[in-house]
């Protein structure tokens, strides 16, 4: 008996490993370091998860799929990439099938992205794509100079397609997604442009007065947020509020891997609810999860604000 629940244990954990996939792409700001802490820290009690700041999905790609989820970015060109994958992914990788991984295409594409020039979807989905597989840094602006097979990047957006079937896809401003999906059972994932970064993001404006527009807005929301944010005192300030829980944490700053191995970049993850508790709750609430190795990871924290959270 004992033999058979190992076996089956260890095929479940082998599907939930499946389940929990990469990214198909990479991203400025994306969360591939800090996945694992964020997704331990979602609420079971929610069964409806709304990313509010899409970006490279890591997050969502990485947690197990739930009956209702909702992937949002206010960039169009992002918002069209993902459709295209979910609904078209053949026709996408075919376009992809013969692109040119050299500095005058990589120029051509990013001025007729930028000429806002009428293209059909799929195509604009494809230069979209090979800018940020060419991109330095996933940046958009600059050429990498590194090789690149596109081919390779096929499986990953068949298998990504395949994860988004149930995902619905939006292209909405943060104030008004929220206030179209909150509800009492809805967990809020945002990983906004962080503050005084905005200029990194193409096409997304987000200034001071939107960093106050989203606290003012999450204030409100009758469901539960989790929200990830560079560390300054500026964030800590707008934030330290009741009803707030603010984590200091910290992840490997990949750009900087090249000069500085090693080097560390501060973080903060606000929510409004006890991230220790409800993810102590949740991951005894799923069988195939790593209790002990989740408990590490909801132990590596610093509690810096927390004021009377549920």
């Amino acid at each position: 008996m004992q033999k058979k629940s190992k076996t089956a244990f260890s095929f479940c954990n082998s599907v939930l490993e499946r389940i929990r996939m990469n990214s198909f792409m990479s991203w400025v700001g994306g969360k591939k370091a800090l996945r694992d802490a964020i997704v331990t820290r979602l609420p079971n009690s929610c069964d409806r998860y709304v990313e509010v700041f899409g970006g490279g999905g890591w997050v969502l790609f990485h947690k197990t799929p739930g009956k209702f989820e909702v992937y949002n970015d206010f960039n169009p060109n992002l918002a069209n990439l993902y459709r295209c994958v979910r609904d078209h992914p053949d026709e996408l990788c075919e376009e992809l099938r013969y692109s040119l991984n050299s500095r005058t295409d990589f120029e051509h594409i990013r001025e007729v992205l930028k000429s806002k020039t009428a293209i059909p979807d799929i195509k604009r989905a494809a230069y979209f794509y090979q800018i940020i597989r060419e991109s330095y840094a996933s940046g958009l602006d600059s050429f990498g100079a590194q090789p690149h097979n596109m081919w390779r990047n096929f499986p990953l957006i068949t298998e990504a397609s395949r994860r988004l079937q149930s995902v619905v896809i939006e292209n909405k401003d943060f104030e008004k997604l929220i206030s179209q999906y909150d509800r009492p059972n809805t967990i809020f994932y945002l990983d906004p442009p962080y503050y005084e970064t905005e200029d990194y993001y193409e096409d997304v404006g987000f200034g001071r007065a939107d960093h106050e527009r989203l606290c003012n807005a999450l204030m409100k929301i009758k469901g539960k947020f989790l929200l990830s944010y560079n560390d300054c005192p500026e964030i800590r300030e707008l934030y330290s509020k009741e009803g707030i829980m603010i984590e200091s944490t910290t992840r490997i700053s990949n750009i900087a891997q090249r000069f500085d191995a090693g080097k560390q970049y501060p973080e903060l993850l606000i929510s409004n609810y006890d991230t220790h508790e409800e993810g102590i709750l949740s991951r005894q609430l799923t069988l195939f999860d790593d209790f002990e190795e989740s408990e590490k990871i909801l132990k590596e924290h610093k509690i810096i604000w927390k004021s009377n959270v549920k």
